[in-house]
Formats: C-alpha cells, structure tokens, sequence
C-alpha cells in the first residue's frame, strides 16, 4: 500500500538535526529555491529545546515539522536513534497538531562538512559553528526530494 504524499504546497517547513551539543535547524518557504540553514540552538535539555522551537514555529509561521532520524547506512539504528525517538514524542506533543515527519539523515552532516569545503559562503572550510544548521538543511533537501518538492 502507498502512503499518500502530505499537502506540503504552499507552507513553511522548519528541519530539524537534533544534537547533545547542538541542534541544527533549517527553514523552507513558499517561494524559496530551496532549504536554508536557519539557526543552531544549544542543547541543554529537550524541554529547552523544544521550547526554542516552537519560539521558531511562531515566528516563522511553520506548518510542518521534519526531524533527522540517525541510522546507519544499512538502516540499522545508531547510538542515537532511540534518544532521538524519545525526543521526537516529546516534541510531536508539544506542537501538535502540527505534523511532525522523520527523515533518514544518513551522512548529512559528512555532506555539510563537504559543501562547506567547496564554497565561498564558508571561506572553503568547515564551520562548526554552522555545520548542524547547514546538516539540516540537507535533511529538508532529502525529505523534499522524497515528495519532488
């Protein structure tokens, strides 16, 4: 059976790359040519997260959530994976009724290292300061992709 495509047309989509230092967020709109790195948020704790996010939500006037999920390359889970479950519960919560998708984020942020390297928006080198931001652009790439958005 086919899952159906969810009505994306015409709203803003906030990315997330969830992170224990930090947490990469990134931003599409109606209009843009493609995703944008938005901002990264320090991680103290989810409940502070979350609280930054949904600040995020209301300023950006988001209708749709995108939260990286870590996995190997071969679909196993990684370390991460159940923190990040448990985090995306909590967060599922805290904005619904707002849908809240999970996207594979396999090798984003050794794709936003990359992208980094080769462009003059970064002086060609990594940032880390901006890296989860840019990581998680390359998930709402992915997840747009996925739908030919």
């Amino acid at each position: 059976m086919k899952t159906p495509q969810p009505d994306l047309q015409g709203k803003n989509i906030l990315a997330v790359d969830y992170g224990t230092k930090t947490t990469g967020l990134a931003i599409f709109a109606p209009g843009d040519p493609y995703p944008r790195p938005y901002d990264t948020v320090a991680y103290r704790s989810d409940d502070q997260l979350i609280v930054a996010i949904k600040q995020v939500v209301a300023d950006e006037r988001v209708s749709v959530i995108v939260l990286g999920m870590p996995r190997f390359l071969d679909n196993r889970p990684s370390s991460m994976t159940a923190r990040v479950e448990a985090f995306s519960a909590k967060l599922e919560k805290a904005l619904a009724p707002l849908p809240l998708f999970r996207q594979d984020e396999a090798l984003s942020t050794a794709e936003a290292r990359e992208r980094m390297r080769q462009s003059a928006r970064y002086n060609f080198k990594v940032d880390p300061g901006r890296i989860d931001e840019l990581a998680a652009s390359i998930i709402l790439e992915d997840f747009l992709a996925a739908f030919r958005i």
